[in-house]
């Protein structure tokens, strides 16, 4: 169940019946059928469905905290009798005092309704903006001690998110999946120093949206050249080989002209 006026992950699984395939047959190369993993981040549960399916035998903890967005992740998760996924309507940052906004859609209007950030501002274009549940990584997950893969796609709040989970990322020593997107490029640099700082290396995860391999075997390419642009991270003390452009940079961002 996808909204038809959502003009990239809608239009994608409409025309080419998947969503950034890529990011999940990466993910799922690190994934048993045991493994817990939290996505944050959600949206409709393109990506969610296929994690669940993967650990079929351990669990998704998946947060999205826009309303309309979740019920109708709740859905997908519900038609495909998915059991072992875990849906949280709520955003996640770095501390659970604080108070963030998020827009009010009309969702009949063609709109990139995943390019949601977060404000401050109750009030925005003269909109009544919702006000967003939020919690920290650290306070949900007290008692998990094991992690698999912790994944995010929060439009410029990875930091926020990463701040809020330290004692999880130490104590489970997770894989990362992170977006870095050139719509917060300004942010690349923190992100990846934080990332550095809980000893990991990251390395650059950069597709296009169009992927010529496509579930419908669709050729026509709605999206031209717009890529995705995340990072992978692995624990400094981990042995892996992994065929991808490793960051050693903090500074250095590809999409920088």
């Amino acid at each position: 169940v996808y909204n038809k006026n959502d003009k990239y992950i809608g239009k994608s699984i409409k025309e080419y019946g998947e969503w950034s395939q890529a990011e999940i047959d990466l993910c799922k190369q690190v994934l048993t059928p045991t493994d817990f993993v939290i996505e944050v981040g959600s949206n409709i549960g393109s990506h969610t469905l296929a994690l669940a399916k993967t650990v079929h035998q351990g669990a998704v903890f998946a947060f999205e905290p826009q309303n309309v967005i979740f019920q109708n992740l709740c859905a997908n998760m519900s038609m495909n009798s998915i059991t072992n996924c875990f849906c949280f309507n709520s955003a996640l940052s770095d501390q659970q005092n604080e108070e963030f906004y998020y827009p009010n859609f009309d969702f009949n209007k063609e709109l990139n309704f995943a390019a949601m950030s977060l404000t401050k501002e109750k009030f925005l274009h003269n909109l009544h903006n919702h006000k967003a549940n939020i919690d920290t990584l650290d306070n949900r997950f007290k008692g998990l001690n094991r992690l698999k893969l912790l994944k995010i796609d929060a439009e410029g709040m990875e930091v926020n998110i990463l701040k809020g989970g330290i004692d999880l990322i130490k104590r489970t020593k997770p894989f990362l999946y992170l977006e870095n997107a050139p719509d917060y490029m300004e942010k690349s640099q923190e992100l990846i120093e934080l990332v550095f700082s809980l000893e990991y290396r990251l390395f650059w995860h950069i597709t296009y949206m169009y992927n010529k391999n496509n579930f419908f075997k669709n050729p026509n390419n709605v999206f031209g050249k717009h890529i995705s642009c995340n990072m992978f991270g692995v624990r400094k003390d981990q042995n892996i080989n992994i065929d991808l452009q490793e960051v050693m940079d903090s500074s250095f961002y590809p999409f920088r002209k």
